[in-house]
């Protein structure tokens, strides 16, 4: 199976992309956040074109997530059981092939210390006890944009980043208890290198300069690492006409 994941930054401006991306690269699933389209808005047509199935969640301007497979996605579910919390389009996941997909947008955050910042880690914190219903034997693929770089490598200068919003520590703690639950990062699994990011700002020439972060993210179980043979990010959207700002991860298993 070829799984990917691409924050598209809205669908609406980057559907030619995601079309053309998909039928070049024919992955079997794509994971995608940020569609910013409500659900009576998205273009279900134009994956159903390509002979794709796609289950989605959505909301006008923002966030919105979406799974699209060339087989049936199974056992579709959509959103957080977050109590109190004003729900956001940012969780949904389904089966495909025996593998469950969780896709996920995590919060930005914003700013350290921010109220953006700690609904950020409550999000991550239900997102947790949600990941502990299912059991860590079972083939999952946790997929998405993290919004967290997890190491110094992952970023392109640990020390003039360092506490600031994505790599601070309480967020790499955060994320590092699903690695204790029993998820691996594919990507580091194959590639120890520094200097590979999946995200870069619009400003500063970030993408040219390379200084980006490491944030879109595919986390798995056992069964599923036990098997992985390739991953990798596609940088070639970035180099696109009015591209997103991140760009697609991609694992073979």
């Amino acid at each position: 199976m070829i799984l990917a994941t691409w924050n598209v930054n809205s669908l609406n401006v980057r559907l030619p992309h995601v079309i053309e991306w998909l039928k070049t690269n024919q992955a079997d699933v794509l994971s995608i956040q940020e569609t910013k389209l409500a659900d009576e808005k998205f273009p279900r047509a134009a994956f159903l074109e390509l002979g794709y199935t796609v289950e989605f969640s959505g909301e006008k301007t923002y966030n919105g997530v979406a799974i699209v497979s060339k087989k049936p996605i199974e056992n579709v579910s959509r959103g957080l059981a977050q109590q109190g919390v004003p729900q956001q389009c940012r969780l949904i996941e389904g089966s495909v092939d025996g593998v469950h997909i969780m896709n996920v947008y995590i919060p930005n955050g914003q700013e350290v210390g921010s109220q953006k910042y700690h609904y950020k880690l409550s999000w991550l914190d239900h997102l947790l006890e949600h990941i502990h219903t299912f059991a860590s034997d079972r083939p999952i693929c946790l997929l998405g944009d993290f919004n967290i770089a997890p190491h110094d490598d992952d970023v392109y200068d640990p020390i003039e980043t360092r506490g600031t919003i994505m790599v601070s520590e309480i967020e790499r703690a955060s994320l590092d208890r699903f690695r204790q639950w029993g998820l691996s990062d594919a990507f580091r699994e194959l590639n120890k290198e520094p200097g590979q990011f999946s995200w870069w700002d619009y400003r500063m020439s970030a993408f040219r300069r390379n200084l980006g972060y490491r944030i879109d993210h595919i986390w798995v179980t056992d069964p599923v690492k036990g098997s992985l043979k390739r991953a990798w990010i596609d940088k070639g959207p970035r180099k696109l006409e009015r591209p997103s700002d991140h760009t697609p991860v991609i694992i073979e298993f």
